[in-house]
Formats: C-alpha cells, structure tokens, sequence
C-alpha cells in the first residue's frame, strides 16, 4: 500500500504510520499529561495510554472517521478528547475510505541486485517444479481411518527412530518414577535411514462423509493439492470405502494436478481388505518402499523464481501491522521482483483496504475475481448472521486492534506493494508468478492448510502474542513483531522484527535478512522451530462461516 513510517526524529514513545493518519500508536506505556510531539504540535494525552493502543491527534465527535495506514479503520461512537485512547467504547468497525493510494502499473520494485544470483538448494521434481522438503504424505479419505492414520504414524516413528517427543517421553517416566527413571538407559537415537527425506508426515480431519456432496469434493481437492505439492514425493491414501469422498474422487483430482502420472499414489480400502492387520501392512509396505524412492531425489540449486511463499499472521497484536507484517510484505516484493510469488490469504482480514488491492490488480478480470469471491463470502457470512467485524480475537482487541478494518489495515501489508497477478478460490493451484489472493478463512490453521494446498513451498507466519501453528508439508518460519515475545518463546520464534519498533533497524534491511533466513530454509540449511517441534496442523476449511 505504499505506506511508510512517518516516524518523528528520536521520537520512540509513539509514532504515527502515515502522514494522513489521525491517530498515533503508544510504543510503550505512557502516563496521562505526557506530552507527544506530533510533526510540529505536541499533544498532552487526556489518560493513560497502553503500549500497542492508539491516540487521538485531534477531538473526535460521534461519526468521525479513525484513519490509520491512511485509511479507515473505525467510526467514532462517543466524542473522544485530544490526546484521548481509542478504545471499543468510542469507535466501531467501518470502511469507508477515500482515493486509493495505489494504482495500476505503477509499482516500483525493491532493489534487489544482492539476490539476483542467488539460487536454493532444493528438490526437482518430474513435473518442473521445486520443492523445499521432501516428504511422503498419508492421508485418510475419511474421518473413520483417523485411528489407523495415528497407528501407522506411530509404527513408523519407532522403526525409523524419528520421535520427535522423545524427550518429553522422557520427561514424563521421570514425573512418574521421579529419581527411579533416571537410572534407566535412555533409548538410543537410531541411524537416520534415508538421509535425502525429511521424513512421513500424516495427515488427520474430520471429514470425508456427513456432509454435503460439496464438502467432499472440495476435501479431494485439497487432498490432491497437498499429494501433487513440489514438497511431497507420493502418498499414500486410506479409505474405508463407503464415504462420500470416494477414491475415484480424489483420483480425478490427482489427474487435473498431475495428467501424466508423475507422482506415485497407493489407494488403500479397509472395507475391501482381509483384515485390519492386512489394510495396515500394505501400507507400511508403500511407506518404507516410498521412502526409499524418494530417497534417490537429492537438493540441487534453484532459482529464486521457484519460491513461492505464503503468508499469515495469527495472534496478532498493536504492533504487528508496524514491524513483522511490513517486513514480510519487504519480503514478498523481493521475492516478486526475481520472479517468484506470494500468496496472501484471509479475505476477512483483507476488509476494508479492498481498494487498495483492487487497485493492484494487474487487469479488470483480476479485480472482478477479487471482488465476485470477497463479496460472495460477506453474503454467506450474512446469512448466517455472522460479519467480517467479528473477525478480531479477545487477544488482538486487549492488544490494540480494536475494529476489524484496523487489524485488517495491518495484516494486508504481508503481501506487499507488487501488483495483484491472480486471485484463488479455496484449493485452487496457484498458476501464475508473482502476488497471489487466496479467499481462505483468519483462522490461522484453515488459512496455512489452504496456502500449502494451493502450492505454497515456504510459509512466513507473523505474530505479536504468540502462536505454535506449523504444517505437515511446508516449513513454516515464525516471524514476531515485538522481542519481548520473541525472547520469551524463543522456542517457537524464527526472526524478530521487534527491533524496527525500537528504531533499531529498518523495514528494509530487516526484509533482506528475512529473505536470507527464508532462502536457507527453503535449502535445508535452517530448520525452522515449527519443523523442530513437529507442529504438523491440517485443518481443511468446510466453507461454512469461519472468520
């Protein structure tokens, strides 16, 4: 959105985003009477105001516009003074906004000469494409094989030594038999068997059957999306046989990713088995023989046009739309400028700077795409009486974001400035380079499932509070927006943009490093913590109303 920090000179208790702004964000706490240095004003703060909230620049009165990133994020509902918080007392959500700050072709790329020979290490797939993992995915058609999905899992991490919850295993004999347990030998660490795989990832979901035929069918094409993945070397598929989600559903699906066969399936049906046991040797069978296979495929360079990365954000906070988020969409225009793409997803927390991603789209069938899938989720979302203002958490609102279009506002500048190539409905491929939309629901595990569906080989997730959501087949790098987090979850935190709060660092040179980190997970040489901790989360999104 081309917005940039209008940031007073030394000025590091608030600071105001853009220049059309009619409120500031506290970088920190700020007592009543503490005088703020505004451009050329100073303006004494009526009350107290806490980091990551916001402050009136002027007296508001009852149906004024809030207006933050340079557009608008609520309406006033009760007069607030100068120097006043804004808070869900006073505003409400609104998007009302004016001219578009954007306009079509006229995107300046970001430097980019420091990248333009670089390359990844990555796997090379029949079909052209790159992945940055290599795995092999099992999959149940249908809740009912749920069970014998977390049996083969846990039949294969104990023949292949890959627990990744050993050492909480040990922890709990230890709880259980206190000293007792410390004199037992701790199992050995197997030899890694298939050094060129990064393991069996399972995938488990409620669905497959109860539903509408829609539901199934939009399942198996999720499923095909995450068996065709440039991560994903094959699969193998369990069905129980009389579900809605039959295999020659999800067969079809497989063919329109993969027309000539290049991926290896093995479809599996309890009901047409001899016996449990029977249904669960076959498959270990095509696992270990997938496996060995995929294990002949070893990282070789890549260009950076074989990226392609998704975005999120999930507890979100005040400063998210100031830090991480900016500093990924730094990221992403990088990425676009050699000839990658990114993927942007949430459309509810796309609300209310519609305009300005409208205004991005490289033509008018783009930008009536955009429009047809956002306005077809408001009515179902309506009809059900459901609106995108429910979209902010509990979370998002004690931290500063108070209306859906302020969260919104923030969110949107994961994806950049880099002109709007194509717009995706739920499961669909991505097919063209450069900025993708993707209508997927905010809730965080449904949208990171729907970007690595949709093809997405590395995935950047920003947050503000915290959050240990990760995905089976996709790293996914944690991005916080403020260091006091990232040093208390350090466990869980990949990068920190906190130091642009702090005027350490800027938005650019942050964005560089960030795309370093990313090109080295994306060649083997970082493992993200979200991979370390095994945070596989696979939830497809029902198409119901989810925000």
């Amino acid at each position: 959105m081309n917005q940039t920090i209008a940031r007073d000179a030394g000025q590091l208790d608030s600071l105001r985003v853009h220049a059309a702004d009619n409120v500031r964000v506290a970088l920190k706490d700020l007592p009543a009477d503490s005088e703020i240095d505004d451009g050329d004003r100073r303006i004494r703060l009526a009350e107290p105001i806490r980091h990551k909230h916001k402050f009136a620049l002027t007296s508001f009165e009852v149906g004024d516009s809030v207006i933050m990133y340079g557009v608008t994020v609520g309406r006033v509902t009760a007069p607030i003074a100068e120097g006043g918080a804004v808070t869900t007392e006073n505003i409400e959500h609104n998007t009302d906004t004016a001219v578009p700050q954007a306009r079509r072709g006229h995107w300046q790329a970001p430097e980019v000469g420091a990248f333009e020979d670089v390359t990844f290490e990555g796997y090379h797939r029949p079909d052209g494409r790159v992945g940055t993992a290599n795995v092999w995915l099992v999959v149940p058609l249908v809740f009912c094989e749920n069970r014998n999905i977390e049996v083969l899992r846990q039949c294969v991490a104990d023949a292949l030594g890959d627990d990744p919850f050993r050492e909480y295993k040990q922890m709990a004999r230890e709880l259980l038999k206190g000293a007792a347990a410390l004199d037992e030998a701790p199992e050995p660490v197997p030899e890694r068997l298939f050094s060129n795989v990064d393991g069996v990832r399972f995938l488990t979901h409620t669905l497959g059957c109860g539903g509408t035929d829609d539901d199934a069918n939009a399942l198996c094409q999720l499923l095909a999306g995450y068996i065709c993945h440039p991560n994903v070397a094959g699969a193998t598929v369990l069905s129980l046989g009389c579900q809605k989600a039959q295999i020659q559903m999800l067969r079809n699906a497989v063919e329109r990713r993969d027309p000539d066969g290049l991926r290896p399936v093995h479809y599996l049906e309890q009901q047409a088995s001899l016996s449990e046991e029977d249904l669960i040797r076959q498959a270990l069978t095509t696992i270990f023989d997938g496996l060995a296979e995929a294990n002949r495929v070893e990282r070789r360079p890549a260009p950076l046009s074989e990226l392609t990365i998704g975005v999120e954000c999930g507890g979100s906070d005040g400063f998210s739309g100031l830090s991480a988020n900016p500093v990924v969409g730094g990221v992403i225009d990088r990425l676009v400028a050699l000839g990658g793409s990114g993927i942007l997803s949430e459309f509810p927390e796309l609300c209310g700077v519609e305009h300005e991603l409208l205004a991005r789209c490289r033509d008018d069938r783009v930008a009536e795409r955009f429009r047809d899938l956002m306005t077809a989720y408001q009515n179902h979302a309506a009809r059900v009486g459901a609106d995108f203002s429910m979209n902010p958490s509990p979370g998002n609102i004690r931290d500063g974001l108070i209306t859906d279009a302020m969260k919104s506002a923030g969110a949107a500048r994961k994806g950049g400035d880099s002109p709007v190539v194509d717009v995706l409905d739920y499961t669909e491929p991505q097919a063209r380079r450069g900025l993708n939309l993707l209508c997927t629901p905010g809730n965080d595990v449904e949208s990171t499932t729907g970007l690595a569906g949709s093809g997405a080989n590395l995935i950047m997730f920003t947050t503000g509070l915290g959050t240990p959501t990760g995905n089976p087949i996709t790293p996914v790098l944690k991005i916080s927006s403020n260091s006091e987090m990232a040093n208390r979850m350090a466990d869980v935190i990949d990068f920190d943009a906190g130091p642009v709060i702090r005027g350490e660092a800027s938005i650019d040179d942050l964005a560089d490093r960030l795309l370093r980190l990313c090109i080295d997970a994306a060649s083997g040489r970082y493992r993200p913590k979200a991979v370390a901790l095994a945070q596989y989360d696979f939830i497809p999104w029902k198409r119901g109303v989810s925000l």
